[in-house]
């Protein structure tokens, strides 16, 4: 049986990286071959040296600090990144927004991915930062979304308690450097790479190449199909 590996770094606090999944999911609603496809989530933190957890204004600062722009100029970027998310019937909440460091939460979410729901919980914890306002730099926050969203708690405490995972996180992030990327969200599908938030459509058509390039002999990783 033919089968094609998808796999897409991303991170939590990335708004066109929840806008990527969304466009992604929207592409394998039409993909004929939906069910013989495998979705890894892969770790990439925009900002490593972040702190766990700050609040919205200091976020609306950092925003414009980046790109050069006022506070207005600022908060007029994420009112239009707000309309396009609905368009993909997201719900931003910017105005609720604790950003934090997002290294624990890569780590928690490689423990889902060895569980076999890590789309589950990569979906709990982008839901709960970009609409719900919660602070997901912070342990507390992250051991109930993840258990909130199927993982163990035992399990969940344990990785947060120490250093499991960290090292799988950083291979992920030199992986996609050695790879040249600097934006999330980024594609890999089968032996395609594409960078950015893409259309449905163009998300569709790669996939389509893929799959027609796919030997019959390949088969699913063991955390099977997402």
């Amino acid at each position: 049986m033919k089968q094609l590996q998808v796999n897409v770094w991303s991170d939590v606090v990335c708004p066109w990286c929840y806008v990527g999944k969304r466009r992604l999911e929207a592409a394998l609603a039409r993909f004929a071959h939906r069910d013989a496809v495998a979705i890894t989530w892969r770790a990439f933190e925009l900002n490593p040296a972040s702190e766990r957890v700050y609040e919205p204004d200091v976020y609306v600062n950092g925003l414009a600090a980046k790109y050069g722009l006022t506070a207005e100029r600022a908060r007029a970027m994420m009112a239009q990144t707000t309309e396009v998310a609905r368009a993909d019937g997201l719900d931003f909440r910017f105005d609720r927004l604790h950003h934090g460091n997002t290294f624990d939460a890569h780590r928690l979410l490689r423990l889902a991915r060895e569980r076999g729901i890590q789309a589950a919980v990569k979906e709990r914890f982008l839901h709960a930062f970009w609409t719900e306002g919660e602070p997901i730099g912070d342990p507390k926050a992250l051991a109930r979304l993840a258990v909130e969203a199927g993982l163990d708690a035992a399990e969940v405490a344990s990785v947060l308690e120490g250093d499991a995972y960290a090292r799988e996180v950083r291979a992920d992030q030199v992986e996609a450097r050695e790879r040249g990327q600097r934006v999330v969200p980024f594609y890999v599908i089968g032996g395609h790479n594409i960078s950015g938030t893409q259309p449905p459509e163009k998300l569709l058509e790669v996939l389509e190449k893929a799959w027609s390039e796919v030997s019959p002999s390949q088969a699913l990783p063991a955390e099977g199909v997402a």
